[in-house]
């Protein structure tokens, strides 16, 4: 009998895969814009098709992979688990800074009391920045469904609810401000879970998201199959700010503002996957990575011109719970 640990390191075997709708306007009319593998790690044989919708232009994966191959599709090395100094160097103190920057100015108006939860928190790293750099006398949680983050962020002696934030029994009302920073990308059903989010919230409260822009220059360049962004198989639905928009129409919140924001990784993984399916040698392949520092310092100066233009390769929403 095969082990589940076996199961996920079985790369020759293909996963159990659903068809879906988009989860913006609920229609399967959708053409094919992307194919490609799981370049990264390799967690199986399979072939994923990327689909954009006709009615909205929301791109997403169809068919994408049973909830049940979860803890295949997210192997213990998957980067969110532990993203540590150890583990990433100088790449990680430079985004620590950066983060805790950018995590402070969207709480900027907070009360002393205010409640803070992060929705898909991973190990805990943005808790962790709020913790140390945030108001002490805020009231700071994360929700993560993997017990593997849970673990790691409760051993950093942060405060997260195991599960999702459509089960858990959470007092409603009760929040002032909720982020989901590169979550709502891996979401069966981000439509559903807004909306939980949103009752969470106290009237006025906010919604921070940070997610993969598909309308940005290497979404245009890649997408053929190689884009960094679409993180084959774990990244489901992905944003412009039109279909951001419609998804924040659909569940009854105002939009504050979408913008975009620079950042190098999905560069950077562009180029690796390319590498990578054309079967370059490890040493070129490792040059570009979340631990190799030049590469990703060249692509956030190459992003910034396009953050400039409104093009950055993030979107930033800033959602709001109607008064």
């Amino acid at each position: 009998m095969q082990t589940n640990e076996n199961k996920q390191n079985d790369s020759n075997s293909e996963l159990l895969l659903t068809s879906v709708l988009c989860c913006v306007c609920e229609t399967d009319d959708a053409k094919p814009v992307g194919v490609g593998t799981d370049f990264e790690y390799n967690t199986s044989r399979n072939t994923f098709l990327a689909m954009q919708c006709h009615s909205c232009g929301l791109v997403y994966l169809n068919p994408r992979p049973s909830v049940d191959e979860f803890d295949r599709i997210y192997p213990s090395n998957y980067h969110a688990f532990d993203f540590s100094e150890n583990n990433f160097g100088f790449v990680y103190k430079v985004r620590r800074r950066l983060e805790a920057r950018r995590l402070l100015s969207w709480c900027k108006g907070l009360k002393a009391d205010a409640k803070i939860i992060d929705v898909g928190c991973g190990d805990g790293f943005h808790l962790d920045l709020l913790k140390e750099f945030g108001n002490k006398s805020w009231t700071i949680e994360g929700i993560d469904t993997s017990e593997r983050a849970v673990t790691a962020a409760e051993k950093k002696g942060l405060k997260v609810h195991p599960g999702s934030v459509e089960q858990l029994e959470l007092e409603n009302e009760s929040y002032d401000l909720a982020f989901l920073i590169q979550t709502i990308e891996h979401l069966e059903t981000p439509d559903k879970v807004l909306d939980s989010v949103r009752r969470l919230l106290k009237p006025g409260g906010k919604i921070v998201i940070v997610t993969d822009n598909t309308d940005s220059p290497d979404f245009k360049l890649f997408k053929g199959g190689y884009w960094g962004g679409y993180h084959f198989p774990r990244h489901w639905n992905l944003f412009n700010k039109k279909t951001l928009s419609a998804l924040a129409q659909k569940v009854d919140l105002e939009v504050v503002s979408i913008n975009t924001i620079v950042s190098p990784v999905n560069w950077v993984y562009s180029i690796r996957n390319t590498l990578v399916d054309l079967n370059y040698p490890k040493w070129l392949v490792n040059r570009f990575s979340l631990g190799s520092t030049a590469s990703l310092s060249a692509f956030t100066l190459f992003d910034y011109t396009f953050q400039l233009l409104g093009k950055g390769a993030l979107l930033n929403g800033v959602l709001r719970r109607p008064e």
